[in-house]
């Protein structure tokens, strides 16, 4: 069975909004974390996400390529759960309206690589409620970024879940990758 993996950038305070206007904290400076988000992304044969991750990864990802991420971004099988979206333009992708979690079921049955899901919402909540979420990749960045609204925070509106912890990977940079799994 097929695993989805959520892979979420959050700061010391919370916050999930946004994490590409965060200031450069040095990541990307050797390459590493690139590298260990390309192992991720080519690990997957598809990307799950939600009604507000569409509107900005769509237009994002589908001007670019030329560089191995893009490509395999623009080209994988792409799963958005969405009750508004009807015509999405990002080539591959698929709407899941009506009942997304027998269609979440569905796709993790299926054969294929593990299934990613980027940033934390109300799909996030929901996997997490209904045992389909099978890991988490927090990277939590070394930054206050001030904007604690409600909105903007990892979860304001949580079920009660436990996780244990899988792994640890640590950057020069301070950026710290935690792995959970449910416990």
């Amino acid at each position: 069975m097929r695993h989805i993996i959520n892979s979420t950038y959050i700061s010391l305070d919370g916050v999930i909004q946004d994490p590409q206007d965060w200031p450069d904290n040095g990541i990307e400076g050797d390459g590493t974390g690139m590298k260990v988000q390309t192992e991720l992304l080519f690990g997957c044969d598809a990307l799950l996400m939600g009604g507000r991750t569409y509107p900005g990864f769509a237009p994002a990802w589908m001007a670019r390529s030329g560089d191995p991420f893009s490509d395999r971004m623009n080209s994988m099988a792409k799963y958005v759960v969405s009750s508004t979206l009807t015509d999405p333009e990002w080539n591959n992708t698929t709407v899941i309206s009506g009942d997304p979690i027998a269609a979440i079921r569905r796709l993790k049955e299926q054969p294929g690589q593990d299934i990613v899901q980027y940033g934390y919402g109300p799909l996030t909540t929901t996997l997490i409620r209904e045992h389909l979420l099978d890991e988490m990749q927090i990277w939590l960045h070394p930054l206050f970024t001030g904007d604690t609204e409600p909105a903007n925070l990892i979860s304001h509106d949580a079920n009660e879940a436990k996780f244990a912890l899988a792994d640890v990977r640590r950057f020069d940079s301070g950026v710290v990758i935690l792995h959970y799994q449910p416990a």
